[in-house]
């Protein structure tokens, strides 16, 4: 069976065994990702219906694509920039076409139930560092530290 998805603004033909090369994926190597928007699924030569299918895979690893140079120039006004990137790409190996989105929503919901009786035996405690921590963070985002001024004053140049 093979599936075409659709993931980082590009499509891909895959079946399951397959390695691929995306764009940057959340996770680490190891995770499993699933890819939701298939736009065409068959198996041999007959199509099949790709509403609730999704593509499992697991992330292979986090990697960097080949350095691209940038170069700007403008003639006659020694103006020259040489500049590198690397994009940063996800390998993924498909392991599983098939699979209904409804099935994989209600085992999440299944599981956050017990989480919040966990944390209702200690509301005050982990309420307080919250509110703590939001200020600090956003007093680091607003003013970074000055340097101090390495200029002689104007006096000084006088003599």
């Amino acid at each position: 069976m093979f599936a075409i998805v659709r993931t980082g603004g590009k499509q891909y033909r895959v079946a399951a065994g397959d390695k691929i090369v995306v764009e940057k994926l959340a996770g680490e190597a190891g995770d499993t990702v699933t890819l939701d928007d298939v736009l065409l699924a068959g198996d041999g030569g007959e199509l099949k219906a790709t509403s609730g299918l999704t593509v499992s895979a697991e992330i292979v690893a986090q990697a960097k694509g080949e350095k691209v140079i940038v170069f700007k120039k403008r003639r006659r006004h020694n103006y020259r920039r040489k500049k590198g990137h690397r994009q940063q790409h996800t390998i993924l190996k498909i392991v599983a076409i098939g699979g209904e989105k409804a099935k994989k929503a209600a085992a999440p919901k299944a599981e956050a139930a017990p989480a919040p009786e966990a944390s209702e035996a200690k509301p005050a405690k982990a309420a307080a560092p919250k509110k703590a921590a939001a200020p600090k963070a956003e007093a680091a985002e607003k003013a970074p530290a000055k340097k101090a001024s390495t200029k002689k004053p104007a006096a000084d140049k006088a003599e």
